[in-house]
């Protein structure tokens, strides 16, 4: 694997799952309470023995440099890297980003500097496990230009995705981007073919992609040089490129989630907390998920009620009841609490006693979850002061709500209590 270059895609500006990209770049948001979306494909680009990683990114990217800085430093003794490289206007590209291609295209000049047979270009909002390795040697087993990771799924999600057909070779013979009705039934496929029993190909008749690419290094060069005006993988470049490359799907058939939106986010983390196998585990020694070593103390639990949960460390919790939800680092909720279904994603520093008594004589709320407050379907983003008796609970089942002035929104009935945001004593929501 060490003549494979590693590309992750940052993402946009990352709208669908806003408010939490509201000061950070999208691969910075915090999952599980104590990794970021990043750690994802870093981490399995490190266990498939790939180690020379760049992310691409172009909104709000302090938090993410930051993060890649602290947790992913390789020796001196190796050629291992992960490096941000950030949007940048020159006299040649003076636009930023336009899309997952052009991104590549604009820094083209320094991906082409390494000596490597293929580049693999990832993305910045999947959870999964994956060894790569085994990927690259089907990408080269098949002599293929291009390889593809699909995933098999059934029709009601299918709509979702960009979809596409193989022949018997495994090679890719159509494409189609999102489609529905009779496009949609056009595109199913005998799934068998790629490795599924019978049952499980008449539940998933179609073939996603994944957004997870491997490319022979010249012809992604050559493509990105020809198509000048296609900024986007999978709807221009790949898409156009079946008609005169070697275009082959890789199925893998595991667990796979596009955390892209707030509903899905928010799934994905409370599916962590499933019993007795989640549908995806972070508890793997093969191959770990990474992230920063923070060095905090054990999580203090003082005769609370927890069940079906997951509790980071360094959190303090008195009295109170958590289910089915996830806290992350340095999270505090006081006395006669009760929180579920919820994420709560912790704090990045503690409040010193004295600050937090100087808040309460204030009467403004100290960091964390206020005495006697309820919290249910939500997600609650870090540094967030909630004061006491406060009720969160989507009384009237809104959907949609946008309460920036307030410090929350509303997504798919889902609260989102914003970074930082205050929420006095008594506040019901």
């Amino acid at each position: 694997m060490k003549r494979v270059l590693g590309i992750i895609l940052g993402g946009g500006a990352g709208t669908r799952l806003y408010p939490l990209t509201k000061l950070r770049a999208k691969p910075a948001v915090p999952l599980a309470g104590k990794y970021r979306l990043i750690d994802i494909p870093v981490s399995n680009c490190i266990n498939s023995e790939i180690h020379k990683i760049y992310v691409l990114t172009q909104f709000n990217s302090a938090s993410l440099n930051r993060h890649i800085s602290r947790t992913y430093n390789f020796t001196g003794f190796t050629e291992g890297f992960t490096e941000v490289l950030a949007a940048q206007q020159t006299k040649e590209n003076p636009d930023w980003f336009q899309g997952t291609a052009d991104a590549v295209r604009q820094y083209s000049w320094l991906l082409e500097d390494w000596d490597v047979d293929e580049y693999i270009i990832l993305s910045g909002d999947h959870l999964y496990r994956m060894d790569y390795r085994e990927f690259i040697q089907r990408h080269r087993d098949t002599g293929a230009d291009i390889t593809l990771s699909v995933v098999p799924v059934g029709e009601k999600v299918a709509p979702a995705f960009g979809l596409m057909k193989i022949d018997a070779n495994g090679r890719v013979v159509d494409f189609s981007e999102k489609p529905t009705g009779e496009t949609l039934k056009a595109m199913q496929v005998d799934t068998q073919s790629l490795g599924l029993d019978p049952e499980q190909a008449k539940e998933k008749p179609y073939i996603a992609s994944m957004g997870i690419y491997v490319f022979k290094k010249q012809v992604l060069l050559d493509l990105l040089k020809e198509g000048k005006d296609k900024t986007d993988f999978g709807k221009e470049i790949i898409p156009d490129a079946a008609k005169d490359y070697n275009v082959q799907a890789y199925l893998f058939d595991d667990y796979w989630a596009d955390i892209g939106t707030i509903e899905a986010f928010y799934e994905a983390n409370l599916g962590l907390t499933k019993q007795p196998i989640p549908p995806f585990s972070f508890y793997d020694e093969k191959a770990p998920i990474y992230t920063r070593a923070r060095y905090l103390p054990p999580t203090k639990v003082l005769n609370a009620d927890v069940t079906e949960s997951m509790i980071s460390e360094g959190c303090i919790i008195k009295n109170c009841r958590i289910h089915h939800s996830v806290l992350g680092i340095r999270t505090r909720v006081e006395a006669d609490c009760t929180i579920e279904d919820t994420m709560i994603m912790g704090a990045d520093y503690y409040q010193p006693y004295e600050k937090r008594q100087d808040c309460l004589r204030r009467g403004k709320p100290p960091i964390g979850i206020g005495e006697g407050t309820t919290i249910r379907r939500a997600i609650v983003d870090k540094n967030a002061r909630i004061g006491k008796n406060v009720m969160i609970v989507n009384k009237e089942n809104v959907e949609e709500s946008n309460r920036e002035e307030l410090g929350y929104y509303i997504r798919s009935g889902i609260t989102v209590v914003l970074k930082n945001a205050v929420i006095p004593d008594g506040t019901v929501i």
